[in-house]
């Protein structure tokens, strides 16, 4: 079968990821050149149509049926989202539908679930709990508010593909439903959200959400709408219209100005061998034997841009934009393809000013549709840091530009080293730290609070005195009185201390080291954003290595074969 991986490598700089691995995922697509989703504009309205090829399967042995999913499916609706946003800022209503008159989406292929090892289904999950969540922020950020559109069947990720949505409408032909059957059918959990959003977004009793839960068949028509489940049906005669019409009447409501045209997000230039991924403005180094990669980030060598015209002249080379593009492309490659690459250690190189100057820009303008999609494009990269599982290490050397937007590597870290001193021979400055006013507030977790406010939780006068610091370039030891970092060594112990921080990482567990960083890394509320990773997302993790779900006589195993699960009855 055609694979969406194959029908990628369509650019010259594209080509060389699969020569250098041919097994390896590609996040990047050409365009809209869509095998699964179609998008058709109607002035502000936005229809983004589900019609899945059933044979274009991102691997092989399974097949697309029933407008099922893999992850190529979700990486086409991520592309697809992050264009509207960009491409089409006019969009004030998104209709997410079927282009399958007899099936909305039946989820996540389970085929492919079967076939797939354990981290490709948790980083699969999580790719796709990142995805629904980008559409509730272009709702709630972007003013592209999202409906969906249900007919047919609308079953486990398809379901929380509409939860996803600002509201849920259903055709009430007798046969259209909605469910959440993970459990019944399969011994695992509504992996993307279904769980959480039922009832901390919709607020569907518990007692129902039960129910529920444990229901194959689902529910439809009225009772759906009784429940909270959806927010309306209407008969197929006027299904349509009746859609139309409320994305007309949203539209309408929007409070939207859009002041000039959308960004084309070309391709993103880059460059892989066995051991180095390059690109414009970050290069990866590999270093297989510690199993970590070192991030180096460079400021852009562009002049800073005067005004608003030059932003918007530069589109999506507009440095920072450009970054982070970079920056979450080469996230998702490092954890889908080199899984046993467990540590990332991160530094910068170049000039403050510069970092300073760029992000004036996005402060000045932070009105315009295009810098605010651009900072939340800066946002949701961080966040997608945050909920990797790799120990994340930051290294603050002389030349770097830990500064602004920037800086908040340091805070994304689990540990930070910054060196107190130079380098002997060194004729660089000494390392500084400025923070900015992106450091309290633009730039928020998935926990609802900056990474400072998360990081002195409950201690409101250090962040204060952190504060009175703002747009101060910080020396090591100033740094270190600030509490803004772990550690600093000096020239003599800096690679030595480095090193055994690397070295230990490997020794230890994996597992453990995921579970540890990710309890750490989020102190304080609790969101539906973060509930969804560190909650749901740990259960789903452990589930799917239980013999109940994946062991030979497990559900997800027996799916489809006829022959009911034996399930081990301990409660553990």
């Amino acid at each position: 079968s055609a694979s969406l991986r194959d029908n990628r490598m369509k650019v010259e700089h594209h080509e060389n990821i699969s020569a250098t691995n041919p097994h390896a995922i590609n996040f990047q697509l050409i365009g809209n050149e869509y095998q699964h989703w179609k998008i058709d504009l109607d002035g502000d309205i936005a229809w983004l149509g589900l019609g899945v090829d059933e044979n274009a399967t991102l691997m092989d042995g399974y097949q697309l049926k029933l407008n099922s999913y893999d992850l190529g499916v979700d990486i086409e609706l991520h592309d697809a989202v992050s264009r509207l946003r960009f491409e089409h800022p006019e969009v004030k209503c998104v209709i997410l539908h079927s282009l399958n008159d007899k099936v909305f989406c039946a989820g996540a292929n389970i085929k492919m679930l079967g076939l797939s090892d354990h981290a490709h289904k948790v980083n699969f999950c999580k790719f796709t709990n990142e995805t629904r969540n980008a559409i509730e922020n272009a709702t709630c950020e972007s003013e592209q508010i999202y409906i969906c559109a249900v007919k047919g069947s609308c079953a486990g990720g398809g379901y929380e593909m509409a939860l996803a949505c600002d509201q849920i409408f259903m055709v009430d032909d007798g046969n259209s439903s909605v469910s959440l059957p993970e459990l019944p059918l399969l011994a695992v959990l509504p992996g993307t959200g279904g769980l959480t959003r039922i009832v901390d977004k919709r607020f569907v009793r518990r007692d129902r959400a039960d129910f529920f839960c444990t229901l194959e068949e689902g529910i439809r028509g009225k009772k759906a709408v009784e429940w909270g489940l959806v927010d309306e049906v209407s008969p197929a005669s006027s299904f349509t219209d009746d859609i139309r019409q409320r994305a007309k009447e949203i539209a309408a409501e929007s409070q939207k100005v859009v002041s000039s045209s959308g960004v084309l997000l070309k391709p993103l230039t880059r460059n892989f061998s066995a051991n180095r991924v390059i690109y414009d403005d970050l290069e990866i180094k590999i270093n297989r034997g510690t199993q970590c990669a070192e991030f180096l980030i460079t400021s852009s060598l562009q002049p800073v841009p005067k005004t608003l015209t030059d932003i918007e002249d530069l589109g999506c080379d507009f440095w920072p934009l450009a970054l982070a593009r970079q920056l979450d492309d080469a996230i998702l490659h490092m954890r889908f393809n080199e899984k046993e690459i467990g540590t990332w250690v991160f530094k910068t190189q170049g000039d403050v000013s510069y970092i300073l100057a760029t992000e004036k820009l996005l402060k000045d303008y932070e009105k315009h549709w295009f810098i605010k999609e651009t900072s939340l494009m800066i946002e949701r990269t961080f966040k997608r840091l945050d909920v990797t599982a790799r120990s994340l290490i930051t290294a603050i050397e002389p030349g770097s530009c830990f500064a602004g937007f920037l800086a908040e590597l340091i805070f994304v870290a689990d540990q930070s080293y910054m060196l107190l001193g130079q380098f002997e021979f060194s004729e660089k400055t000494d390392a500084t730290i400025t923070l900015t006013d992106f450091n309290f507030g633009p730039c928020k977790m998935v926990n609802g609070i900056t990474r400072l406010e998360s990081r002195f939780f409950g201690q409101n006068l250090k962040l204060d005195a952190i504060k009175e610091n703002c747009y101060t370039p910080l020396k090591a030891s100033e740094a270190e009185i600030l509490e803004l970092v772990t550690f600093i060594p000096d020239d003599i112990d800096w690679e030595d201390e480095l090193r055994m921080t690397i070295e230990s990482r490997v020794g230890f567990s994996p597992d453990a080291l995921s579970g540890m960083e990710a309890n750490l890394r989020f102190v304080g509320p609790e969101t539906i954003e973060s509930k969804i990773f560190s909650r749901l997302s740990a259960w789903q993790n452990w589930i799917f290595q239980r013999p109940n779900a994946v062991g030979d006589k497990g559900a997800l195993v027996l799916y489809g074969t006829g022959e009911r699960a034996q399930f081990k009855k301990e409660r553990v």
